[in-house]
């Protein structure tokens, strides 16, 4: 089987084992759900234009990303709420991300708190959400340092909630009893409800470079203009990202946005490409296209939902592998040696 029609068949596996409503609430984007399709389909649309008798030797995977050295260019993405997928929820995917030597993004809306995600022995990112009470938040990101975070993600696409239909269609609304944002919970054991803010503002990035002593990367950047702003501000890394087409229904696709930020960024820091990869070619097309690497989500929920952490072990080393095999093919044997000219669109 094609390594599109694996995705495929994992997720709908998932589909079959777990509640619809939770099911829909991982699948799911906003409004008609244009661009989650979209970001699928961008990838859909590339052919590959090999190179060959580039030489010998083997492929080496191995990517410098901040805070971290990988073996792969392959970064398990930020989403919440993993125990809607398994009852072990975020614990179970650290413990296969660590298995797979790879590196997992902790949501700010996980259902397990950092601390216990961090006992796997994952290497880990932490993603955030800047509060409007900063105290809380500077607390948070402390906590995340501490457990051994090794660089903060913010998340900067949320001025407000996207509006997703399929939740509506279920009355999902709040999390089953017992389930709660762990990473949310205060000094006095109060669970605080997320607050998306609308005055969010570039000076939170320069805020946040001085709470902590970790790298920091903004995560949802698709406008050329905005990823010069961030590298001006600072910022140790980029996250090209429509937020899985979750935010906003008809944003461009993260593929299409890639080249041009890549472009703008000119190689002063790492750039990443959230959205839409589902195999080892797809994650090829974004390297060659301009990413540094790639992030991977929703496969990673479907390979919880089916078999824990060995489900997600299984995804990210299927993926690392379809990865060198394809490069092997279009004859390049280091991430670096991926370029534009091996992309086309027929």
């Amino acid at each position: 089987m094609d390594p599109a029609g694996r995705a495929r068949e994992v997720e709908r596996g998932a589909r079959d084992v777990l509640e619809p409503a939770h099911f829909d609430y991982l699948a799911g984007g906003a409004g008609d759900e244009r661009t989650l399709t979209a970001n699928e389909e961008a990838f859909a649309r590339r052919r590959l234009v090999p190179r060959v008798l580039r030489g010998p030797g083997p492929v080496d995977l191995s990517t410098d990303l901040p805070g971290v050295r990988l073996a792969a260019p392959v970064v398990v993405a930020p989403t919440a709420f993993h125990r809607l997928a398994h009852r072990d929820g975020e614990a179970a995917t650290a413990a296969g991300v660590a298995a797979a030597g790879g590196l997992l993004t902790v949501s700010t809306m996980a259902t397990t708190a950092v601390e216990d995600i961090a006992a796997a022995g994952a290497a880990l990112w932490f993603q955030l959400y800047v509060q409007p009470d900063r105290s809380f938040t500077a607390a948070l990101v402390a906590r995340a340092e501490a457990a051994g975070c090794r660089a903060v993600v913010l998340t900067v696409d949320s001025p407000v909630r996207g509006r997703h239909a399929r939740d509506e269609r279920h009355g999902f609304t709040e999390l089953p009893a017992g389930m709660v944002c762990e990473n949310l919970r205060a000094a006095d054991g109060r669970v605080r409800d997320l607050v998306v803010d609308p005055d969010l503002g570039w000076d939170a990035v320069a805020w946040l470079r001085g709470t902590t002593s970790l790298p920091v990367l903004v995560k949802g950047v698709l406008h050329p203009a905005d990823a010069r702003l961030a590298v001006e501000h600072g910022v140790d890394g980029i996250v090209v990202s429509n937020h899985g087409g979750r935010q906003l229904d008809g944003a461009v696709s993260t593929l299409d946005a890639l080249p041009a930020v890549a472009d703008a960024v000119a190689g002063r820091v790492p750039v990443l490409l959230d959205g839409g990869v589902r195999s080892g070619v797809d994650a090829l097309v974004a390297l060659a296209l301009g990413a540094d690497a790639v992030m991977l989500g929703r496969p990673v929920l479907w390979g919880l939902a089916l078999g824990g952490a060995d489900g997600v072990q299984a995804v990210l080393e299927d993926l690392t592998d379809e990865l060198a095999h394809a490069m092997a093919l279009v004859g390049a044997h280091r991430p670096a040696d991926l370029t534009p000219d091996l992309v086309t669109v027929p």
